[in-house]
């Protein structure tokens, strides 16, 4: 004789049928103080998302008590900026951990879907003489189209056996290659690479490399810090500066270049989950890494509506790594483009 199986909802065994708690924490219910405080955006902020995810977050479904999209945006703006377990936040909102999980898969997925509507280079002429224009004004350095840099993001160890994860540190990470304008927009977000990865050659295998090997080195070029090789499309500084103008020309670099460091401790800040302080990112390196991705297209959002959140104060980053220093290149064209913008701009 068969034996009827029934599906158990998580919600209901939690708090009962009847009881709508899925609703209990509604916009309209709370002030902007509260919301700012424990989901990190104010009410305009999550509008703005409902509307923009609500048709991707609202699924059919056979059942009454379906989680909306407003509560299902809360619940995972409240996980990437806590940082802390989803048991935690989904009491806070009033859902089990089972269905907190799904809501941060479900808004997570909905925002990389839509990555290249908020990261992107630009192509057009006009959008790229304003990048150019932007970090002139910022330091005086001419031709400068972003500022390129990795950050690591501890996650939990995806296999004993897997050492391919393991930064310089001893911690499982991935190694996120970043590349920003001089307000702090993300113009690249590449999250998936292994912790052992070495920044030189993450960009060297990157599709941020084959863009400007192949349409933009000519437009450009990237500003990048001595983890990095210099190359014709990627000024890097002078690591033994012998005159006045290599003297001023790295001071203006490194001016530039604290656009990025700004940045990144911004994304850390903001988003807690990134910061490795309270937790490791639990999940798989493929899950992890659409996570960070989601933060960058949310940050990114956040500065298009003017919520700044930059900071000069160091703050935890266990998943910053020692910066590896290369020697000088061999590339004599890369050498001779430095040289001119040296001599051109800085004497």
């Amino acid at each position: 004789m068969a034996i009827p199986i029934t599906v158990l909802d998580c919600d209901l065994l939690l708090y009962g049928r009847g009881h709508r708690i899925l609703d209990r924490c509604r916009l309209d219910d709370v002030t902007d103080e509260y919301l700012v405080s424990t989901y990190g955006f104010p009410r305009s902020f999550i509008d703005y998302l409902v509307e923009l995810l609500g048709s991707s977050l609202s699924r059919p479904t056979q059942r009454s008590r379906a989680i909306s999209p407003e509560t299902q945006i809360m619940a995972a703006l409240g996980f990437y900026t806590s940082g802390s377990f989803q048991t935690r936040m989904g009491d806070t909102i009033g859902i089990s951990q089972a269905s907190m999980s799904r809501c941060v898969t479900n808004v997570t997925e909905a925002l990389v879907e839509r990555v290249s509507q908020f990261i992107h280079f630009p192509r057009e002429e006009g959008s790229i003489q304003r990048l150019k224009d932007g970090f002139y004004s910022l330091a005086g350095v001419p031709g400068v189209l972003g500022i390129v840099d990795c950050m690591h993001v501890t996650i939990k160890a995806p296999n004993a056996e897997d050492m391919s994860y393991v930064n310089q540190r001893g911690l499982h990470s991935l190694n996120c290659l970043f590349a920003c304008d001089t307000q702090g927009v993300l113009l690249w977000a590449e999250t998936h690479k292994p912790g052992s990865i070495q920044d030189n050659t993450l960009l060297s295998q990157s599709e941020l490399c084959c863009l400007f090997e192949t349409e933009l080195h000519k437009e450009g070029w990237l500003i990048a810090d001595h983890a990095f090789l210099l190359r014709p499309w990627l000024m890097t500084p002078v690591q033994i500066p012998g005159s006045s103008s290599e003297y001023r020309y790295n001071m203006a670099h490194s001016a530039t270049h604290t656009v990025m460091e700004r940045t990144q401790r911004a994304l850390r800040l903001r988003f807690r989950c990134l910061d490795g302080s309270k937790a490791t990112l639990q999940y798989s390196p493929e899950k992890a890494s659409q996570i960070i991705l989601a933060c960058c297209i949310l940050h990114n959002i956040a500065l298009q509506h003017g919520l700044d959140i930059w900071t000069d104060s160091g703050g935890p980053g266990l998943e910053q790594e020692e910066e590896c220093v290369h020697m000088e290149p061999v590339d004599s064209e890369a050498y001779r483009m430095r040289q001119e913008i040296i001599l051109t701009h800085f004497s």
